[in-house]
Parts: C-alpha cells; sequence; structure tokens
C-alpha cells in the first residue's frame, strides 16, 4: 500500500520522486524500462530522454506551456529549481549559457524575424549519465522502484487506485501520477479511455534538416553559442531547432521511422566545421491517431521501408527540378556532408510547404545576415518532433478524477526537459504540502 505512485521515470517523474522523497510519504515510482545502469533504449527507462544531450532550456519562450498552470514568474522560478537540483548531483561542470542578445533581436524583427532566447545548461550524454546516477541513488535509498512493470490497468477503487501490473501484481495506492512522455502514448490513450479522461488536440513538427558552413551564422552568433529563431509568412509559422555549431547530422530512429537529428560536438570526441539545425513547422490535429498517421505517411514515404534519409543542396533545390546535378565523390564542395543520404530532389520526397517554408526562411535570413547562404548548404529529409496530446487537467495538473495526476510531456502541457522536470517539482510539493 502506498501514499503516492509515480508511473514513468523519465525526467518529470524523477523530479517529482525527488520532490517527494523526504515527505515520509510510502512513494512508489514503476517504469516499464530498465534501471538506469541497465538501458538500451533511448526513449524508455530510469532517466528517460534525460538521459540523451540532456539539453535544459531555462525559457517560457518556448519547450511548453507550464506558465498556463503555475503562472509566468512562477514557472521561471521553478526551472531555476530545476537547476539548483541538477548541480547538486554535479551538473554544474557544464557552464550555464545565455542566448540573450538584445542587438540581434531587434535587426532580426528588421528582417522578420522573432529571436527566442533561453538560460541553457547542456549536460552532454557522459555529464547527463553521471547527474541521474547520483539522482537514482539518492532515490534508491526513500523511495521504491520496479522496473519492467508496466501497468495493464489503473483504475479508482473505494477513493484510491487499483493498479494492475502485467504479473498479476495489485498495487494499492491514494494518489497516481503519470509521468510517461511521449513513448507512452499508446499505453496513456487506452487508459484515458478507460478511465474517461479528455485528450485534446495532437501536434506534430516536421522539418528540413540543415547542415551549413560553420561560420555561415558567425555575425549573428557573436554574443551566444547558439540562437533560436521564430519566422513568419502568410499561413505557416517556422522556428530553428537543436541548433549545433561544429556539430554533426546523425540518424534518429524513434517510432520506426529514421529521421536526420543534430548532434552537438560535445558529444563526439571529434566536432565537424559545419553547423546544422532544424526548420520545424508545426501541425495540428484533431486526434492523435490522426497526427501519427501523417507523420508516418511523410516519414515513411522517405524511408521506403528502409533507414533511408533524403537530401538535396540548396542551390539545386532553388533551381528546381529541371536542373540535375550530380554527388558526385569528386565534387569539392564547401559543405561535406556528416551524414549518409541519398541525393535527390525533394520537392518529389515531401510537401510543398515545407520546400517553401525552408527557402522563404533562408532568403531572409541571407537579409538578416547580409551575405548569400553558401549553395552548398545540404538539406536532409525529414526530422520530427513528436507531441502528446493536451490532457484535461486543472492548474495542479490534476484530471478530473481526484488523486489522478498527469505530468512531463505526456500532459501535453510540457515539451521540453526543463519543462518536464519543473512540472514534476510543482506536483511533487503540491502532494508533499510545501508551497511552490
Amino acid at each position: 500500500m502506498y501514499d503516492i505512485t509515480i508511473v514513468g521515470a523519465g525526467v518529470s517523474g524523477i523530479f517529482a520522486a525527488h520532490e517527494l522523497a523526504a515527505s515520509g510519504l510510502k512513494v512508489l515510482m514503476l517504469d516499464k524500462g530498465k534501471k538506469l545502469g541497465e538501458r538500451s533504449d533511448s526513449y524508455i527507462g530510469f532517466g528517460g530522454l534525460g538521459l540523451s544531450e540532456g539539453k535544459y532550456n531555462y525559457t517560457n519562450d518556448f519547450g511548453g506551456e507550464l506558465e498556463r498552470k503555475t503562472g509566468y514568474e512562477a514557472a521561471l522560478r521553478l526551472m531555476d529549481d530545476v537547476d539548483t537540483i541538477l548541480c547538486k548531483y554535479g551538473a554544474g561542470a557544464s557552464e550555464l549559457y545565455s542566448t540573450y542578445d538584445p542587438e540581434l533581436s531587434e535587426r532580426a524583427l528588421k528582417a522578420g524575424f522573432g529571436v527566442l532566447t533561453t538560460k541553457t545548461r547542456h549536460l552532454g550524454t557522459k555529464l547527463s549519465r553521471s547527474v541521474l546516477e547520483r539522482m537514482y541513488e539518492y532515490l534508491e535509498s526513500r523511495i521504491a522502484m520496479r522496473f519492467e512493470a508496466e501497468p495493464i490497468r489503473i483504475h479508482p477503487k473505494e477513493g484510491r487506485f487499483a493498479i494492475e501490473l502485467a504479473d498479476g501484481t495489485v498495487i494499492d495506492s491514494g494518489q497516481v501520477i503519470v509521468a510517461t512522455g511521449r513513448s507512452g502514448n499508446e499505453w496513456f490513450t487506452n487508459q484515458c479511455e478507460s478511465l474517461g479522461i479528455g485528450r485534446g488536440e495532437a501536434r506534430v513538427d516536421l522539418g528540413l534538416r540543415i547542415e551549413m558552413k560553420g561560420n555561415q551564422l558567425a555575425s549573428i552568433l557573436q554574443r551566444s553559442f547558439e540562437t533560436k529563431l521564430s519566422f513568419q509568412r502568410e499561413g505557416c509559422t517556422a522556428t530553428t531547432y537543436c541548433m549545433n555549431p561544429q556539430g554533426r547530422v546523425v540518424l534518429k530512429l524513434q517510432e520506426g521511422l529514421a529521421m536526420p537529428d543534430g548532434q552537438n560536438f560535445r558529444e563526439k570526441e571529434e566536432g565537424s566545421s559545419n553547423l546544422n539545425f532544424t526548420l520545424f513547422v508545426p501541425n495540428r490535429f484533431a486526434t492523435l491517431e490522426e497526427a501519427d498517421a501523417y507523420l508516418k505517411n511523410i516519414v515513411g514515404g522517405i524511408n521506403r521501408g528502409r533507414n533511408r534519409i533524403a537530401a538535396q543542396r540548396l542551390g539545386s533545390l532553388r533551381r528546381g527540378p529541371q536542373y540535375q546535378s550530380s554527388e558526385g565523390q569528386a565534387a569539392v564542395r564547401s559543405v561535406m556532408p556528416t551524414l549518409e543520404a541519398e541525393f535527390t530532389e525533394l520537392r518529389e520526397e515531401l510537401p510543398e510547404r515545407y520546400i517553401e517554408a525552408t527557402l522563404a526562411f533562408l532568403d531572409a535570413l541571407e537579409k538578416l545576415l547580409g551575405v548569400p547562404i553558401d549553395e552548398d548548404t545540404i538539406l536532409y529529409a525529414i526530422d520530427g518532433k513528436l507531441y502528446s496530446p493536451a490532457i484535461e487537467t486543472n492548474d495542479k495538473f490534476e484530471t478530473n478524477i481526484k488523486g489522478f495526476y498527469v505530468i512531463g510531456d505526456c500532459s501535453g502541457t510540457t515539451h521540453s526537459l526543463s519543462q518536464a522536470a519543473a512540472s514534476g517539482i510543482y506536483v511533487g510539493r503540491l502532494l508533499a504540502g510545501r508551497n511552490v
């Protein structure tokens, strides 16, 4: 019998557990994945996606809508608390930096851009694992944890909850916090249907990952390591994501699909002379099923049943399908690809809206930079960012079922490590009877 059961050991669940660990309450954490030391999956198990590059962006400008639950200033304070806790376990070895640049913001506005700002602590995979190991050791001595234990059913029972596991175990819990992230969407959809919990619209962002010369953006990165630009044109909004100076484009496998992803130079002993980022265009759907079908149709069509990534040089794309160019080995290029891809005509690979958005963005970027974008710039198709549908919860992340909370990315409210962790702190403190 437990006071609180947390389903999901990703970042939001871990930070909720951390707040509850010293409360005197009897807490259980369940996860369908493995312990940290036994993990092989990129998305499930202790740490969840926090075991990736461990990039914590402390901002309300992007990464979710936590402030809608907590208030704007409270959300920022909670993210400051996330950073304090991370540093308690060793994250201070990575320097905190800011992308705020008022001069760039003024210049960007004249070129048609908005600049989204953040404070960032980018741990990298090695340090992220070290921090999570220390947090695991702390939690292990204060709460109960069970791995490879996915609930098959959660249902209210006499003011409490019965949580049925696949091995037949039934756990009695006073309250439940679901923190399963985006990877738990299928499981949580079934739970919501069973419990009568409402879900809102779904979203998926798609966009070309752009790899260019490393010094191409030098004039706008003079005061910060990276920047995040938002661009609007009629009927379309596009935003840069995951900018990696001296980084590499790598293969990402998610939900059975192959996509180009960005890797920071800190993740490898050797970086590259290139810079890469994705230009995401958001798409909204009435249901998660519609969003998933859209994603699989486009990305699966490019993959062609294998881990195929399509690519094209900017110069070739601008000149149009009538221009045929070869990616021959003898060609001397100013930008060499860091990910193996099949060079082709991208207009034949994906919807025109992504081509139009990218070309319009790059035209405006040339205006901001004051110089042309190198024609050898490579465009990879196609990166994706997946979201959970919004769950109907009050300002405490509590559903219409009393004592049943949904936090982190599976709530549809947070879309980043920092906001997911902050939502865990927020609900953990509420349930522990502490001030938020």
